[in-house]
């Protein structure tokens, strides 16, 4: 595995940008360049990110050339036309950073016509002349459509789809141009009710695409009901909401915790009517290649049960099937409880015992607070890496500024989401290490403690390669820092003994009880290998971690196959990825799939080893 985004050529523009500009007089010059750009428009540096509107999948372009000549190459076969700038264009400045920003809208005239939107950032060079820094493209719609970003609330008093099928169960019914094959039960199966299934679910309804969604749990909302009794999230409420409208109202509170979630997910289910077959789990699946058509072999409240579609999403959550747990010698000693943080419910039976939690990411601190409110005897966790800490409160900040009250979901979702992924970390690096820089007492106090700080790392690593392994503190640092909570990190442990653990250099740990807080392996492709087979898993990429352009693998895009897709992540990306997710089945479903470009590669010369 390596991580690719320090090596990729990208920086911030140090360009001085005077206060007093005719912002107007530069949007309508891009306005005029767009359908015509060539190398001289950008800086040789530039970067472009296209989502899904003229590449079919989500990439990053590096450096004017390269840029350009994808353009040329893409041009060729969408037309792209009706360049026009929306909104106002605006003065962006960052510490010593500057840029101006200007959205635009215009569409395709290929196969399928799409509406698509925009963003320029410009800065001007010695000459005085303005040149692209990045450029950044996204699908809309198809023309034609439903909008998949809009669906209509089911009338009070009508029977709710949920369980029932309701919703259609017959995906050859000509809704909007459907090309699927005949005889299909629906167009699209989505396998997994949670944030990304519901979201890709009620988006499917809006374009009109016949659907059903399969969950084994017994009410929508259960993914997080069954959780362990503390689990809240650690983002603001105004980032976790479901498409359409604001899931969680300020009825709710700030931090959202696991039942809110639940009664959040199965309103909203309710409230769009979304076709949720509950306590159905998928057993096994074909796919016919020449018929384009899925046999999936349900268990259906305890019915086995077959159904067909021509596609299927796999929103099962981003790889938390398989739990990694280390393993030591003599455990069949050890007379105390040992279990996996999946099967961790709460600490409230074992008050008085002595308690070890392995790891130090999200959970693993969550445990150690739950065993301290429990009023254990002694809590240790046992650090394994060091962790990068980061204070819940400098990153609300981030999150406040594109997600509140006053600012549509839709729009922050495209300032949160759309920048280049290797952008956003140097963004993220300058706001988060900054503000760690002028708040050292909290982190000098748990490096006094004993915990190995990544004080200055890196949240894109962790969020797309690691996928976990830092802390957003809510509180746990502060019981480390006072000795509530013991740090063991100089040292781990080998073996078990009767009542603990043995660590290598011979210091023993007490526990009646050991947690293991640490982490799945993150790769869907395994759970679709057990449950669809080699053959398919083998023609589908990986899921998570990036590739040589910054860009995730697997998710969200062309899998691989071309009726199957992975859905998963954190609650924002599941809500904004879900409508590219619909969006291309929605072009397959019209027989008009989206065009795959694959030209203008980027290749790193160099790879860094991601961290353990």
């Amino acid at each position: 595995m390596v991580y690719s985004l320090p090596e990729l050529p990208v920086t911030l523009p140090t360009t001085v940008i005077p206060e007093y500009l005719d912002l107007e007089a530069i949007a309508n010059h891009f306005e005029s360049l767009l359908e015509v750009l060539s190398p001289a428009h950008f800086v040789q540096n530039a970067i472009w990110r296209d989502h899904f509107a003229l590449t079919g999948s989500m990439r990053t372009f590096y450096g004017a050339d390269s840029i350009t000549s994808a353009w040329k190459d893409v041009c060729q076969t969408h037309y792209p036309s009706s360049f026009a700038v929306r909104g106002k264009p605006h003065l962006v400045r960052i510490a010593n950073h500057s840029w101006v920003e200007l959205g635009f809208t215009f569409e395709t005239n290929g196969t399928p016509g799409l509406t698509c939107s925009g963003f320029l950032s410009v800065i001007p060079n010695e000459e005085g002349t303005w040149n692209i820094w990045m450029l950044k493209t996204i699908l809309e719609g198809i023309k034609g459509s439903p909008s998949c970003d809009e669906l209509l609330p089911m009338k009070t008093g009508m029977k709710t789809g949920i369980d029932d099928g309701v919703n259609g169960t017959n995906g050859a019914n000509g809704v909007n141009g459907t090309h699927s094959p005949v005889g299909i039960d629906f167009d699209c199966v989505v396998v997994g009710a949670g944030q990304s299934g519901l979201g890709v679910g009620g988006r499917l309804k809006a374009m009109g695409v016949s659907y059903v969604i399969l969950d084994n749990h017994a009410e929508v909302g259960d993914n997080w009901k069954t959780r362990y009794d503390s689990t809240k999230l650690h983002t603001i409420r105004e980032f976790a909401h479901l498409p359409f409208d604001r899931t969680f109202p300020d009825t709710y509170g700030e931090w959202l915790t696991k039942d809110e979630m639940a009664q959040g997910y199965k309103t909203w289910a309710t409230k769009y009517d979304i076709n949720v077959w509950l306590s159905t789990s998928l057993q096994s699946g074909s796919f016919d290649e020449a018929a384009d058509i899925w046999t999936l072999n349900l268990l259906r409240s305890g019915e086995a049960q077959t159904i067909t579609c021509s596609s299927v999403v796999f929103a099962v959550g981003g790889g938390c099937q398989f739990p990694v747990t280390p393993t030591y010698e003599n455990k069949h000693i050890f007379k105390g409880i040992t279990l996996h943080s999946a099967d961790y419910k709460s600490s409230k039976d074992w008050t008085g015992k002595h308690g070890v939690v392995v790891g130090t990411a999200n959970t693993a601190h969550d445990v150690a607070e739950d065993m301290v409110a429990a009023g254990l005897a002694s809590v240790t966790m046992v650090q394994r890496n060091k962790t990068f800490v980061i204070p819940i409160d400098h990153y609300k900040g981030t999150h406040d500024r594109a997600y509140n009250a006053n600012m549509p979901t839709e729009t922050g979702d495209r300032i949160f989401f759309t920048n280049p992924i290797a952008v956003g970390r140097l963004l993220g690096l300058l706001n988060l290490h900054g503000k760690i820089r002028n708040d050292p007492k909290r982190f000098d106090d748990l490096e006094r403690a004993g915990f190995k700080l990544d004080r200055f790392g890196d949240l894109m690593y962790c969020m797309y390669e690691r996928f976990g392994g830092h802390y957003m503190d809510v509180g746990g640092s502060g019981k480390i820092a006072r000795g509530q909570i013991k740090i063991k990190a100089d040292s781990l442990p080998v073996r078990y003994t009767e009542d603990g653990l043995e660590c290598a250099n011979g210091d023993h740990l007490r526990a009646d009880v050991i947690v293991f807080a640490t982490g799945f392996v993150g790769d869907l492709k395994l759970l679709v290998a057990e449950i669809f087979g080699h053959e398919v898993a083998s023609k589908i990429d990986h899921f998570w971690g990036l590739d040589d352009e910054g860009e995730l693998q697997g998710a969200f895009k062309p899998s691989g196959h071309p009726s199957f897709w992975m859905h998963g992540g954190a609650v924002g990306q599941s809500r904004f990825y879900s409508r590219f997710i619909a969006l291309q089945i929605k072009a397959k479903t019209m027989g008009t799939p989206l065009p795959i470009y694959n030209g203008n590669r980027y290749k790193l010369a160099k790879k860094i080893k991601a961290k353990a």
